[in-house]
C-alpha cells in the first residue's frame, strides 16, 4: 500500500470517518483502565507502575502532537493519518505480547501515535469551515467520540472479567484495522501542502506562541480537561480501594463523565454558532468547576459515596464537552493557515498537563487520604480554566474583536 500523495483521494471525509479517528484515540486511552489492578498482578509489579501507562501515554501524546501538526501542514492530512494508524496496530500487538511491565510500558508509549486521529480530524474540520461553524462541527465529531469513553470502561471491565486484560487490547486492534481501511477509502485530502520545508514549518511555531489569544484558548482547554485527566489517574484507585468496586463496576461508574461529555458536545454542536465560542467555553468551565465543588462539599460533610463521587463527575463531562470543541476551534482560528500546527500545539499543551495531573493524582491518593486530594486537584485546575477564558474575553474587548 502506498501512502503517498499520488494515491490521495480528494473528497472530504465523512462524519463517520472523523468520529472513528477521534474515538480510537479515546478508546486506546481508557478501555483497559478497569484492568489495571489485575495487570499489576499479571506483570508482578506495583499498581503505581501500571498507572504510569496512563501518564506516559499522555506525555508521549503531547510530544507527538508538537511534531504531527507541522508534518501534516507540510505533507497533508491523509498520508500522516495512514502511517499513524499502521504504526498504532504494530504497537498494540506489542502491548498484547509484552513479556514484562517494562516492555508493555514501552509499547504503550508507542501506542500514543494514534493521536494523529484526534489532531488531524479536528484540523480537517477547520480546513473546511469557519471558526463558529468549525466549533459546531468539532462538537458533533467529539459528541460521537464521547460514546467511546462512555461505554469503553464498562466494556473493558466486562472483557477483563470474561477474557482477561489482553482482550482490552485486541478490541482496539480490530477497531484500528477497520479505521485504517475506512480512512484509506474515504479520507480525501482537505488541505493543500504548505510548500515549505519541515524546518520552515516548525519555524511557524513562534507565530502561535506569541499570540495571547492562542494561549488563552489553549490553557482554558488544558485546565478544563485537566480536571478529567486527574480523574483518569485517580478514579480507578478510588473505585477499587476506597469503595471496593469490582472491575466491571468501576467500568460502569467510570463512564459518568462521558455521559456528560456527550451532552456537552451536543450543546456545542447545537449552539456554538448561535452563542459564539467564548461564551460556550466560559459556561463550560463554570459547569466543570461546579461539579467538582459540589462533590468536594459532600465529602467534607462526611456523606461521600461512590454514587456521589462518580455522579458529580457528569458535570465535569458536560463542562468539557462545551469547553474543548469551542476552545479548540478558537485556538485553530487564531492563525487559520496553521490549523494542523495549532491543533497539535494546543493538544500538546492539554495532554502534557494531563500527563502530569494524572501521575500526580496517582501519587497523592492513599486509603488514608480518601478522595479529597483528587477533588482539590480537580477544583484548582477547573478554576484556572475560568481564569484563562476570562483573559481571552477581556483581550478581545480591548482589541474590539
Amino acid at each position: 500500500m502506498q501512502f503517498s500523495s499520488s494515491t490521495a483521494r480528494r473528497t472530504p471525509p465523512s462524519i463517520a470517518t472523523l468520529v472513528l479517528l477521534s474515538g480510537l484515540s479515546a478508546l486506546s486511552m481508557n478501555l483497559f483502565l478497569p484492568s489495571l489492578p489485575n495487570m499489576a498482578l499479571y506483570f508482578d509489579t506495583d499498581y503505581k507502575v501500571m498507572q504510569l501507562s496512563i501518564a506516559l501515554y499522555l506525555l508521549v501524546n503531547a510530544i507527538l502532537q508538537i511534531l504531527i501538526g507541522p508534518i501534516a501542514d507540510k505533507a497533508g492530512r491523509r498520508p500522516v493519518l495512514l502511517w499513524g494508524l499502521s504504526l498504532f496496530l504494530v504497537a498494540t500487538l506489542g502491548c498484547i505480547y509484552a513479556p514484562n511491565a517494562e516492555v508493555f510500558l514501552a509499547f504503550r508509549m508507542f501506542q500514543a501515535v494514534i493521536v494523529v486521529g484526534m489532531v488531524l480530524s479536528r484540523a480537517a474540520v477547520r480546513d473546511l469551515y469557519d471558526q463558529d461553524q468549525a466549533a459546531s462541527m468539532i462538537g458533533y465529531v467529539t459528541m460521537g467520540m464521547a460514546v467511546v469513553p462512555m461505554i469503553g470502561p464498562a466494556i473493558g471491565g466486562l472483557l477483563e472479567e470474561s477474557f482477561g486484560w489482553k482482550a482490552n487490547f485486541w478490541l482496539p486492534f480490530a477497531v484500528g484495522a477497520l479505521t485504517l481501511a475506512l480512512t484509506y477509502t474515504d479520507f480525501g485530502e482537505t488541505s493543500a501542502k504548505s510548500g515549505k520545508t519541515l524546518v520552515q514549518q516548525f519555524r511557524e511555531y513562534p507565530e502561535l506562541l506569541k499570540s495571547p489569544r492562542f494561549w488563552g484558548y489553549s490553557l482554558s482547554s488544558a485546565f478544563s480537561s485537566g480536571a478529567f485527566f486527574a480523574y483518569l489517574g485517580g478514579a480507578p484507585f478510588i473505585g477499587t480501594e476506597l469503595f471496593g468496586l469490582s472491575a466491571a463496576e468501576v467500568g460502569i461508574y467510570f463512564g459518568a463523565p462521558a455521559v456528560g461529555y456527550f451532552a456537552g458536545n451536543f450543546v456545542s454542536g447545537r449552539y456554538s454558532v448561535r452563542f459564539g465560542v467564548n461564551r460556550m467555553v466560559l459556561w463550560g468551565s463554570v459547569l466543570n468547576a461546579l461539579g467538582v465543588a459540589l462533590s468536594a462539599v459532600i465529602f467534607l460533610a462526611g456523606f461521600g459515596t461512590a454514587l456521589s463521587f462518580f455522579g458529580f463527575m457528569t458535570f465535569v463531562g458536560v463542562g468539557n464537552g462545551m469547553t474543548i470543541p469551542n476552545a479548540t476551534s478558537g485556538a485553530l482560528s487564531v492563525r487559520p493557515h496553521l490549523a494542523a500546527t495549532a491543533s497539535g500545539l494546543s493538544g500538546a499543551i492539554m495532554l502534557g498537563g494531563g500527563a502530569g495531573l494524572s501521575a500526580l493524582a496517582g501519587v497523592l491518593l492513599t486509603k488514608e487520604t480518601g478522595a479529597m486530594p483528587l477533588l482539590w486537584l480537580m477544583l484548582t485546575t477547573a478554576l484556572l480554566a475560568i481564569a484563562a477564558i476570562t483573559t481571552v474575553i477581556r483581550r478581545e474587548r480591548q482589541l474590539g474583536l
